[in-house]
């Protein structure tokens, strides 16, 4: 992926019981990449998304579009 460290982060909202990911954003602007991970298995794989595609989540999840659980 690259040789930058990721500064991976979850939400504050993730005491839920461990069912959440965490992000790495620090590479959307040099790279154009957001990788998310399961938090609960921090050395398996990441899933490296667009930075455009995740901040159209990250605004649709803002704006209610997906309803809720």
């Amino acid at each position: 992926m690259t040789t930058e460290s990721l500064r991976w982060f979850k939400s504050s909202y993730s005491e839920n019981g461990g069912a959440c990911v965490e992000v790495a954003t620090n590479l959307a602007t040099p790279h154009g990449i957001v990788p998310v991970r399961d938090s609960k298995n921090v050395s398996g794989p990441a899933l490296t998304v667009p930075a455009a595609a995740f901040s159209a989540f990250v605004a649709g999840v803002r704006a209610g579009d997906f309803g809720t659980v």
